[in-house]
């Protein structure tokens, strides 16, 4: 628990520099901690340190954390792949879903959030690199599929979302995020009010943030190694 504050810190420090690299203000980037199999004490400690956005990947893990922290002020982020059978518990708890990348999945979730919640925020997943092991939707239609998410009741499109190809001596990542603001622009000419692009994890997130990311998923560099399946 020692190494939180430290480790947010120098996070914190991380965006802040790459924003002024950039030419742009430290508070138009949200820092997300990836808080997936790590402890509901180490959440508490973050969110005691100002920490207060919180992603995670498995819809059961992720409900037994947020009935514990319920007394919290903390904004739950879904941002692994949603099944179907999971899109009732994901809108009834979560304030956003990332990781929507098809019509079915949409609509679900748009017809389950329940009345007297505000709308559920949506980023739609693109498979930037069409990667097939990857989730995402193909480039060419997130367009489509982000118009739908924009006249569906209970849900508010922000914008998009990736998980790009690891970064080699052949593919530079920066590549990618490019592409991503390409399409961000494209979605806000046709007329679609997002603001939101969630790209950059630990290792790249300044290269994200040069191409416009607004947030950051941050696990192992905030909350410290993953621990194993089971412990």
């Amino acid at each position: 628990m020692n190494n939180l504050k430290e480790n947010l810190n120098n996070v914190r420090s991380r965006v802040d520099l790459a924003c002024r690299t950039a030419g742009r203000a430290p508070s138009d980037v949200t820092i997300l901690a990836v808080s997936k199999r790590h402890s509901v004490e180490k959440i508490e400690a973050l969110s005691e340190l100002g920490q207060r956005s919180f992603g995670e990947n498995y819809v059961q893990e992720a409900l037994a954390k947020i009935g514990q922290l319920r007394e919290f002020d903390l904004e739950w982020h879904f941002i692994g792949p949603l099944q179907s059978n999971k899109t009732r518990e994901a809108a009834g708890h979560f304030q956003w879903v990332q990781s929507v990348d098809r019509e079915k999945i949409l609509r679900r979730l748009s017809a389950q959030r329940p009345e007297g919640l505000p709308p559920l925020n949506v980023c739609i997943q693109v498979n930037i690199d069409r990667e097939p092991q990857k989730s995402g939707i193909m480039p060419e239609h997130a367009a489509d599929l982000a118009r739908l998410c924009d006249s569906l009741s209970g849900l508010r499109l922000r914008g998009l979302m990736c998980i790009p190809r690891v970064g080699t001596e052949e593919h530079d990542p920066g590549d990618s995020y490019a592409r991503m603001r390409v399409l961000f622009r494209e979605l806000r000419a046709d007329g679609l009010a997002v603001d939101t692009l969630s790209m950059g994890m630990s290792a790249d997130l300044e290269a994200a943030i040069h191409h416009g990311s607004t947030m950051v998923r941050i696990g192992t560099d905030l909350l410290g190694p993953r621990p194993a399946t089971g412990e």
